[in-house]
């Protein structure tokens, strides 16, 4: 099987700022919500689990999988998409010509990213990658993974397993700390 599931909410995420590859850590409602988890997937079976380094992440790993022997794995394959010199900024949306509203309105159409950020196709391309290397060799071998990481990070894995159109890129809704059975 495999498994993702979206960090707990951050303090940027409460204040809807682009958090991206910005290394922001959880907050009080993030841990709850991790430790909530934790509680309601006890009994699901994960074998090994892939994390983002980024500290949101992790803190959901280290939360959600704590007493249970499962070895992380931390690969910069899952971090969040780089949204370069719009990280940080609030409310996007409140932005008319803010480029990286495309992404979340149209994501097949950002093909133009801003400065320092990086393009759906490098997204798409990275977590194709880390899909070949290292989740699929461990389902190969019948271990059930779990992958912990970012919307839109993890809504890039679900394109890429269901070999999904990008028109269709947020269709799953990404929760945080919701996870969800891929295969």
């Amino acid at each position: 099987m495999l498994y993702i599931i979206r960090h707990g909410i951050t303090d940027w995420n409460i204040k809807h700022k682009l958090q991206g590859q910005t290394d922001v850590p959880l907050n009080d409602e993030g841990r709850a919500m991790a430790e909530e988890a934790r509680s309601e997937y006890r009994d699901i079976r994960f074998d090994i689990c892939f994390c983002s380094p980024l500290i949101r992440a992790k803190q959901t790993a280290e939360i959600l999988l704590r007493d249970r022997d499962i070895p992380v794995y931390y690969d910069d394959r899952l971090k969040e998409m780089c949204f370069g010199i719009y990280e940080g900024v609030e409310n996007s949306f409140g932005i008319s010509d803010c480029p990286v509203n495309v992404f979340f309105k149209t994501p097949e159409k950002y093909t133009d990213p801003p400065a320092g950020a990086e393009s759906i196709a490098e997204l798409m391309a990275r977590t194709a990658e880390f899909l070949r290397e290292r989740a699929e060799p461990e389902l190969e071998c019948g271990r059930d993974v779990l992958i912990v990481g970012h919307g839109a990070m993890n809504s890039a894995i679900v394109c890429n397993v269901k070999q999904r159109p990008l028109s269709r890129f947020w269709e799953e809704g990404i929760d945080n700390c919701r996870l969800m059975r891929l295969i």
